[in-house]
C-alpha cells in the first residue's frame, strides 16, 4: 500500500540506526575506560564481585602499611638493642680489666670512670629508641600489633623487650660502679648474665622482624592476584573494541543511507498523480 503517514521503511532503519549508535557509545566508552564492566548497569553481578574485590585490595593496603610501621618500630628496637649489647661488651671488658688485683688504684678508677660513661649511655639509647610514638626496649615499653588480613579480625605481634637499667634483662644497675677487684669480677659475671638475657631478647625481637616481613611479602602478593583478577572480570580487550568500533562506524554510515533513502520513498507517490 502507498502511504504518506506511515513509513516502515524508515522507522526500521531508525530503530537500526539507533541501536548501531548505542552500540557505538558503548564501545567509544570501554575504549575511553580501557574497561568492559565500569558500572553496575553493565553487568550487575560481574560489578558487585569487582567492587568486592577492590575492597580486599584496599583493605590489603592498609595492612601493608601497618605492616611497615611495625617493621620500622622493631628494627629501631633492634638497632638500639645492638647497640646497647655492644656496650655491654665494653663495659665488661672494662670489669674484666679492673678486676685484676695488681692494678693500681689510680688505672682501677680511670676504668670505672670509663665504665659509667657506657653504663649512662645504654639509659639513654633506651630512653630514645622511639619511633612513631611506640618505644619497644624502655622499661614499660610497648610492644606493636601489624594488621594481617582485610578485615582486621587477624594481627601479628611482637611483644616489648625491657632493654633499660631498671628491668630484668640487664642485671646491673643505672648505679653500678666498681671500686675494687672483686667488685669488677662481681659486675663482670652479672655483664655476661645481661649479655646473655639481651641476645635471646634480640633473637626474639629479630624473629618478629622476619614474620612481618614475611607476611608483608604473601600480603603483596595477594593483592595483585586480586588486582589481576579484576582485571580479568572488567577490563576491555582493546583489540577487539578497535575492531568492533571500525564496523559499527561503517554500520553508522549505512544505516544514515538506508534512512535517507527510507525518507525519500514517499515521494515517489507524486508520480500517481502526474
Amino acid at each position: 500500500m502507498a502511504t504518506i503517514n506511515t513509513n516502515a521503511g524508515a522507522m526500521i532503519a531508525l530503530q537500526n540506526l539507533n541501536k548501531t549508535n548505542m552500540d557505538l557509545e558503548q564501545v567509544q566508552a570501554r575504549i575511553n575506560t580501557g574497561l568492559a564492566v565500569s558500572s553496575a548497569k553493565d553487568n550487575g553481578g560481574i560489578f558487585a564481585i569487582a567492587q568486592s574485590m577492590r575492597a580486599d585490595v584496599a583493605g590489603y593496603s592498609a595492612v601493608g602499611n601497618s605492616i611497615d610501621l611495625a617493621v620500622s618500630s622493631v628494627d629501631v628496637a633492634l638497632a638500639a638493642g645492638e647497640a646497647i649489647s655492644d656496650l655491654l661488651i665494653e663495659m665488661k671488658e672494662k670489669a674484666l680489666a679492673a678486676a685484676d688485683t695488681s692494678l693500681d688504684t689510680a688505672s682501677r678508677t680511670a676504668l670505672n670512670e670509663d665504665f659509667k660513661a657506657l653504663r649512662d649511655q645504654i639509659g639513654k639509647i633506651a630512653s630514645n629508641a622511639e619511633f612513631n610514638g611506640t618505644n619497644m626496649i624502655k622499661n614499660g615499653g610497648s610492644g606493636v600489633s601489624a594488621l594481617a588480613n582485610a578485615d582486621g579480625s587477624s594481627t601479628i605481634a611482637v611483644a616489648a623487650e625491657d632493654f633499660s637499667l631498671t628491668g630484668s634483662k640487664i642485671t646491673i644497675s643505672a648505679t653500678s660502679s666498681f671500686a675494687t677487684a672483686g667488685a669488677a669480677d662481681t659486675i663482670a659475671s652479672q655483664l655476661g648474665t645481661s649479655l646473655d638475657n639481651l641476645n635471646a631478647s634480640l633473637a626474639r625481637l629479630g624473629t618478629g622482624a622476619k614474620s612481618l616481613e614475611i607476611h608483608k611479602s604473601f600480603v603483596g602478593k595477594l593483592s595483585d592476584a586480586l588486582t589481576k583478577g579484576i582485571g580479568n572480570l572488567v577490563d576491555a580487550d582493546l583489540a577487539t573494541e578497535s575492531a568492533r568500533l571500525q564496523a559499527l562506524q561503517v554500520k553508522q554510515q549505512l544505516g544514515i543511507q538506508a534512512l535517507s533513502i527510507a525518507n525519500s520513498a514517499p515521494s515517489t507517490i507524486l508520480g500517481y498523480f502526474r
